[in-house]
């Protein structure tokens, strides 16, 4: 009896590693790539500080994550650790960042990671075929577009790791929701995750202070919250702090139409000693020199706060205190989908099975961005890829 063939319809984070721990004794394994290179996306994400995953414990990890069963189990099965050894024996040295995250030892660069990969690929005999942009569902297979034009592809077993819908240059574009769709596959429309937000800034605070950062700040949304930085934007915030809440403030817009966030400018002062500070002999002429001076306050913080409260409060250090503690901010919309990090929303996880497997399509498979979950950035979406590829790997 032949080896069966397995057909894998991307070739992102997921797809790579599920290619190269296939069994290819077993299989014969040919990836479909739309575009002239693999890993677009896991190139792109590199050029922001390259996050690998995380060095938590697997249970705090799985904290953090939004997701069901298939992808916990996931996680147990090839953790963070597992991960970081599995990169070691493919010749990438790690380290853990001061905040947990994990990187390439310098020099190493984000394309000698994917070189790594790529070399397992060859030693594992898989086919990339590139150039072929998946078209949906034929009768007798499924449909690509190629340089030679249309092409019918069979294959015993389908594995898609077509990615979610953010960054479209890198050919995640979500495009094949309408696919599954027309297959009567449940789907859910896309949302972005991990983004910044806009918020209606006045004109002039905003000409003011575009591009400056609040740091060492804390960010709260519902039962969220987040120390880190943040950069003023035109239209609102972006940075780490305010990615973190992405979740929170999803379910507050749909709920409301609009959400709140909190922001703590002095996370590690507390309200007793702003005011001893603020009633302290004054140094300075003025009562905003006087803030400025005794509670550190950075341009953009001062104007922020100046300009989220009438003058009576602003004379109020009382009202102050409480309010440089817990200064709210009302969010409009998450930033437009191209822009965010990550994306919620494609295939809900109770249409497949424990394995990846879709309930209403045997022999095909699903992993990665595609499915519906939702993570942080740090190495945690990557570590959640890696980690269902893997565990796919090992069922087939």
């Amino acid at each position: 009896m032949g080896k069966q063939s397995i057909a894998i319809i991307g070739g992102g984070s997921a797809a790579l590693i599920f290619a190269c721990e296939l069994d290819t004794s077993k299989y014969d394994v040919t990836i479909y790539e739309r575009n002239k290179g693999l890993g677009r996306k896991f190139l792109v994400a590199g050029k922001g500080g390259f996050n690998l995953t995380h060095a938590s414990e697997i249970k705090e990890m799985k904290s953090k994550y939004i997701a069901s069963a298939p992808i916990f189990n996931s996680l147990d099965e090839f953790t963070n650790q597992d991960f970081i050894d599995w990169l070691k024996k493919e010749g990438i040295e790690t380290y853990a960042g001061s905040s947990k995250r994990i990187f390439p030892v310098k020099p190493i660069k984000p394309i000698q990671v994917l070189k790594a990969f790529e070399d397992k690929l060859t030693a594992n005999k898989v086919v990339i075929k590139y150039n072929h942009t998946w078209q949906g569902f034929a009768e007798e297979g499924l449909k690509f577009d190629t340089p030679e034009g249309e092409t019918i592809i069979k294959a015993d077993k389908v594995v898609f790791a077509l990615g979610g819908a953010s960054w479209k240059i890198t050919g995640s574009d979500g495009s094949w929701l309408s696919h599954f769709e027309e297959k009567g596959i449940k789907t859910i429309p896309f949302s972005p995750s991990n983004c910044g937000v806009e918020v209606k800034w006045k004109e002039k605070f905003a000409n003011q202070n575009e591009g400056l950062p609040l740091k060492g700040i804390s960010i709260s949304c519902g039962d969220l919250s987040k120390k880190g930085d943040v950069i003023i934007t035109k239209k609102g915030l972006e940075g780490s702090a305010v990615y973190a809440l992405s979740p929170a403030i999803r379910k507050e817009l749909d709920e409301f139409g609009d959400a709140k966030i909190f922001i703590d400018l002095k996370p590690t002062t507390s309200i007793e000693s702003l005011l001893r500070k603020m009633h302290s002999s004054k140094k300075k002429n003025s009562w905003s020199e006087h803030l400025i001076w005794q509670l550190k306050l950075s341009k953009p913080m001062f104007d922020l706060i100046k300009r989220s409260c009438d003058k009576e409060e602003f004379m109020d250090s009382h009202f102050l205190a409480k309010h440089i503690k817990n200064l709210p901010i009302k969010v409009l919309e998450l930033e437009e989908i191209d822009k965010a990090i990550s994306t919620v929303g494609g295939i809900p996880l109770d249409a497949i099975t424990d394995n990846f497997e879709l309930k209403e399509l045997p022999n095909h498979y699903v992993i990665g961005e595609m499915l519906d979950w939702d993570a942080p950035t740090g190495g945690y979406l990557l570590q959640g890829c890696m980690s269902m590829g893997k565990k796919l790997a090992k069922e087939l």
